[in-house]
C-alpha cells in the first residue's frame, strides 16, 4: 500500500546512506524513488504506478511525486514494474525486486525530454476567428455552470528569434459576450457586469513566456477588465504548425487557460446579491483555444 509522500530538508541533494528507516508491515518491503528532470532537479508532480509483473498484472501503488521528487510504497515479496510518467517526458519503466524487510535508498530516475514539436518560425502570426474561440466557464451561485464565449476580437502573436521573448496580445470586444440567453447576456453587458457602454474592451498583452516542460509554456501578463488591470497566468499547451486552412498558409495553434478572480476586477458583488441579483461563483475559467496565420504579402483574409 502507498504510505505517506516523503518530505525532507536540505540545502544540497545528499546521498541517502544504508536506506530509509521506516516501519514495514510484517512480511513487506519498500520500494522508494528520487524522480529528478532532465537537468538534476528534483521533479514534483510525476505520477509513478507499481503493477505486478507476475499473474493478473494487478497496479498495488499509484500516486504522484512530492515537491522534492519522492514517492515510497511498501510492498509484498515479488516483482513489480514501475512506470514513470509526466507531462512533457518520455515514460520511464523500472522493474524492481522486493524482499521481505527490504528498504534500499531510494533509486535515483533522471527523466528525459519527449519530443518536442518544432516551435513557428519568428514573425508575426494572426489570429483566425473562424478557427479560434474565447470561452469562459462560470459558476452560477447555487446552480450550474455557465458556458459563454465571446464572439469578436483580434489579436495576434509576434514570435521572436528567442520564443522567450515572445509576445501576444489579444482584444476582445465586451459588448459580443454570448452565454445563449438574451436576458442574462444583456444582464452581463449592463453596469452591474462589464459595463460595456464605459469599458468597450478587454485586453491582454503578454510580457513573459516561460517554457515548462514539452510543449507546455506560461505565459504573464496584465489582462485588463472593467477599467482594472491586474497580473494573470496563462497555462499553454502548443499544438503545432502546419500548411492548411484557406490557401494551405502557414498556421500554428495553442491551447491556454486561466482563471479569474471576479472579485480582482472592482465588481460589487456583495450589494448585488442583497439586492437579489444572481451573480457568478468567485471564480471564472478562462479559456483560448486559438489558430493563427503566419503574416506574410499573401496572407488570405479569414471569411466573415
Amino acid at each position: 500500500m502507498p504510505l505517506a509522500l516523503l518530505r525532507r530538508m536540505r540545502t544540497k541533494r545528499p546521498d541517502r546512506g544504508p536506506g530509509l528507516r521506516i516501519p514495514l508491515p510484517v512480511g513487506a518491503g519498500a520500494f522508494s524513488c528520487e524522480v529528478l528532470d532532465p537537468v538534476g532537479q528534483a521533479l514534483g508532480g510525476v505520477e509513478v504506478t507499481v503493477t505486478e509483473t507476475r499473474g493478473a498484472a494487478r497496479t498495488v501503488a499509484k500516486a504522484t511525486t512530492d515537491p522534492h521528487g519522492l514517492f515510497l510504497a511498501t510492498l509484498e515479496p515479488g516483482q513489480y514494474t514501475v512506470l514513470l510518467t509526466g507531462s512533457g517526458l518520455q515514460p520511464n519503466r523500472l522493474t524492481v525486486d522486493i524482499a521481505y524487510g527490504q528498504s534500499e535508498p531510494p533509486r535515483r530516475v533522471q527523466m528525459e525530454p519527449s519530443q518536442q514539436l518544432e516551435l513557428p518560425p519568428p514573425g508575426t502570426w494572426l489570429f483566425d476567428p473562424p478557427h479560434t474561440a474565447i470561452r469562459f466557464i462560470a459558476r452560477h451561485v447555487g446552480m450550474a455552470n455557465v458556458h459563454g464565449r465571446f464572439t469578436r476580437f483580434r489579436g495576434g502573436i509576434h514570435i521572436a528569434e528567442r520564443m522567450e521573448d515572445s509576445r501576444v496580445e489579444v482584444v476582445i470586444d465586451a459588448s459580443s459576450i454570448n452565454t445563449g440567453n438574451n436576458t442574462r447576456d444583456n444582464h452581463l453587458r449592463s453596469a452591474d457586469f462589464l459595463d460595456v457602454e464605459n469599458f468597450p474592451e478587454i485586453h491582454f498583452a503578454s510580457n513573459r513566456f516561460t517554457w515548462r516542460s514539452g510543449p507546455k509554456w506560461t505565459l504573464q501578463g496584465p489582462l485588463t477588465m472593467h477599467g482594472v488591470s491586474r497580473s494573470v497566468t496563462l497555462d499553454t499547451t502548443y499544438l503545432g504548425a502546419v500548411n492548411g486552412g484557406y490557401d494551405q498558409e502557414l498556421r500554428c495553434a495553442a491551447l491556454a487557460t486561466a482563471e479569474l478572480h471576479r472579485e480582482d476586477y472592482t465588481l460589487n458583488w456583495r450589494n448585488m446579491l442583497a439586492r437579489g441579483i444572481a451573480v457568478v461563483g468567485p471564480t471564472v475559467k478562462l479559456e483560448l483555444d486559438i489558430q493563427a496565420m503566419y503574416r506574410s504579402h499573401d496572407t488570405p483574409t479569414p471569411p466573415e
